[in-house]
């Protein structure tokens, strides 16, 4: 109980550090990916927080399995360089001992990991959806912030207020450069609006204005000299009528309940992918248990490459398989099984190779000493 403590504590501890690293840096990509979309006006600043704690049990169904890897090879590969699983082994611990006592801390693992695949990501990614789509219904007025300049419709046009009232209602200092499009999507020059002040107007039926006053509109094409300018006192432009969708379409938010005898091979895909993440998790500790033992004059980090190129083969085949499935190529039968079965094959050759290698030298030593 006391050895089994010990190694548990070793793997926990590093896998804790592991994943904390591994979150830090890809949290810190998608943050900086939100904030250039909020930079842009596509996103509400005072929601990226919100979406990064959505994003956040999705990052983790990916980030333990993985972290457990690293952690194993770590914490292991040490106590075979400081000697310490030479004495353990010299006590009568040997590998299909040490791969029983590191299934259990495993288990733990697996279960948190099944519990975000199988409900907490799906929550999220649902949430995370509703979001957007919350965003998407937001109007100019709602994204807009002084003293910038803002994108919107895709690039096309391009908006600046000097000033703008707490209610979002009344600015002050406008312009908006906007590519006046024709029906073959080609560029048929731009029109430019400049006004001393502009104010929101929604009508009763829920369509909005942007009533501009005392400016200049500007129609023309840049490299030619047929602008022309019009002087207007009040000047209305009507915004586009933001589309409201409660709609949850993405797979990955879909309750779990719901893939649950579904007849659609996407479905069947999704379903079979969150059950394939607890698996991952005890197929990796098969495959890391072996690959952790070192010679101590190797050192710990030989076989660390080797072993995260063979993680990455792992997961890189099961989101291609995963890919063949949605698309119709593979039987929802053979699914991703098989690439599960693959990889434990693997594992069990690596957990078993080393005891028969050693057995087939001793007897070749025998016959040596026969033959002397």
């Amino acid at each position: 109980m006391i050895v089994f403590r010990y190694l548990s504590r070793e793997v926990l501890l590093t896998l804790s550090a592991v994943s904390a690293v591994l979150l830090v840096i890809i949290m810190s990509g998608r943050f900086v990916k939100y904030l250039a979309q909020a930079a842009s006006g596509a996103l509400d600043p005072g929601s990226l927080f919100l979406i990064m704690g959505f994003r956040l049990p999705g990052f983790l169904q990916l980030i333990l399995p993985l972290g457990l890897f690293l952690g194993i090879l770590l914490a292991y590969g040490r106590l075979y360089l400081e000697s310490e699983m030479t004495v353990l082994s010299a006590t009568g611990m040997s590998q299909q001992r040490l791969l029983g006592m590191t299934m259990i801390p495993a288990a733990g693992v697996a279960l948190i990991v099944a519990w975000l695949s199988l409900s907490l990501a799906p929550q999220g990614a649902m949430q995370f959806q509703l979001v957007l789509n919350k965003q998407d219904a937001m109007t100019e007025f709602d994204t807009l912030e002084p003293g910038r300049f803002q994108a919107l419709n895709d690039g096309t046009r391009v908006t600046y207020t000097e000033t703008l009232t707490e209610d979002r209602a009344n600015l002050g200092g406008v312009f908006i450069s906007e590519k006046r499009l024709g029906q073959d999507k080609k560029d048929r020059g731009i029109s430019v609006l400049v006004a001393d002040s502009g104010r929101q107007e929604v009508r009763p039926d829920g369509s909005r204005y942007l009533i501009l006053e005392n400016g200049y509109r500007y129609d023309g094409s840049p490299g030619q000299a047929d602008y022309r300018a019009i002087q207007y006192d009040t000047y209305g432009v009507m915004l586009a009528r933001p589309d409201v969708s409660d709609e949850v379409t993405d797979r990955d938010a879909i309750p779990t309940s719901q893939l649950l005898g579904s007849d659609d091979r996407r479905s069947v895909a999704e379903l079979q992918w969150r059950i394939s993440l607890p698996l991952l998790v005890f197929i990796v500790t098969l495959m890391a248990v072996p690959l952790s033992r070192v010679n101590p004059r190797q050192g710990r980090f030989l076989k660390l490459l080797p072993a995260i190129l063979l993680y990455m083969a792992y997961l890189t085949i099961l989101i291609s398989a995963r890919g063949s499935l949605e698309k119709g190529k593979l039987s929802p039968t053979l699914g991703l099984w098989w690439v599960h079965g693959i990889f434990l094959v693997i594992g069990l050759g690596l957990l078993y190779w080393e005891p028969i290698r050693l057995k087939m030298m001793s007897r070749r030593g025998q016959k040596e000493l026969a033959r002397g």
